[in-house]
């Protein structure tokens, strides 16, 4: 089910900072799934979903998801706010990936 996708087509992802952590995971031969679960966060008084979260990448020999984000500082804060929301109503283990991180891995990784 999990596999690189060295070889094959990729996913379209919808940002290129995906694509590049998608490239680092393949180069360290780590498994993963972009965008396999959506999780419910709020639902309205009918039971409908009217907040929900989609990490960007499921680890699947960790057992952890991956959100990665380039927005703004200013904007950081709902992002936070969803992935503390999915860890605390689903009891996920989920990283987030913010600009600086991608610098880091940048430097890193010699990219």
């Amino acid at each position: 089910m999990f596999k690189h996708f060295r070889g094959d087509e990729p996913p379209l992802f919808a940002h290129p900072t995906e694509l590049e952590l998608a490239e680092l995971l393949d180069a360290s031969g780590i498994p993963w799934a972009y965008e396999p679960h959506t999780f419910a966060l709020e639902h309205d008084a009918n039971g409908n979903v009217v907040e929900a979260f989609t990490p960007d990448f499921y680890l699947p020999d960790a057992g952890m998801y991956v959100e990665c984000t380039t927005t703004k500082p200013s904007l950081m804060y709902r992002k936070r706010r969803k992935v503390w929301k999915a860890r605390k109503l689903h009891d996920l283990i989920v990283t987030l990936h913010e600009r600086h991180d991608f610098e880091r891995f940048r430097r890193r990784y010699g990219r």
